[in-house]
């Protein structure tokens, strides 16, 4: 595979970007119902590997479209309205592994998955680090509650569904991608 430019944004990433976000959204909508024992509107969410992963495959700025057009598809559905600041973590959880794109040139390499691993891990603890850290001053929490009530449980478990799913959809893209020639 070839190495992809971290600025490149042409049609094909439009495309990329419109059907992870709906992918993202419709995902993350039918494990909503999955509250997290933390603060009201935190879930678990299988499906954040999807920006995480749409970030490696196809680059930062399709990363960050899916998991910031994904997560408003998804608390749109879901009934929970907009959340900018969360908005904004889901899409940084797809941009920052976007950058190891540049990085990765063979999915199915040991190389790869920890590098996509690690920038997963960093993109999680980016945005919801951000999504968190604005809930005291947009509801007036204090620091405690938003790292212990927000930021760990969201970012634990999104750190446990990125390291393990992220590498699964790299092989099954790496396969898809060695049929179809592309």
């Amino acid at each position: 595979m070839e190495r992809k430019k971290w600025y490149a944004f042409g049609t094909r990433e439009v495309v990329y970007s419109a059907l992870g976000a709906a992918l993202y959204g419709v995902l993350s909508f039918a494990t909503n119902m999955l509250a997290l024992p933390a603060a009201g509107n935190l879930a678990l969410r299988p499906a954040v590997c999807i920006p995480m992963f749409f970030g490696v495959a196809f680059g930062p700025w399709v990363g960050f479209i899916t998991g910031f057009l994904g997560n408003i598809i998804g608390d749109a559905l879901s009934g929970w309205g907009f959340w900018f600041w969360w908005d904004l973590g889901n899409g940084l959880m797809g941009l920052v592994p976007g950058f190891a794109a540049s990085m990765i040139t063979n999915y199915r390499a040991t190389r790869s998955f920890v590098i996509a691993d690690l920038f997963s891990i960093l993109g999680v603890i980016v945005g919801m680090g951000l999504a968190s850290l604005s809930e005291m001053w947009v509801s007036g929490i204090d620091l405690n509650t938003a790292i212990v009530g927000y930021f760990l449980p969201a970012a634990l478990t999104n750190i446990v569904n990125g390291i393990i799913l992220v590498p699964i959809l790299m092989v099954a893209y790496a396969a898809i991608v060695g049929r179809t020639g592309r």
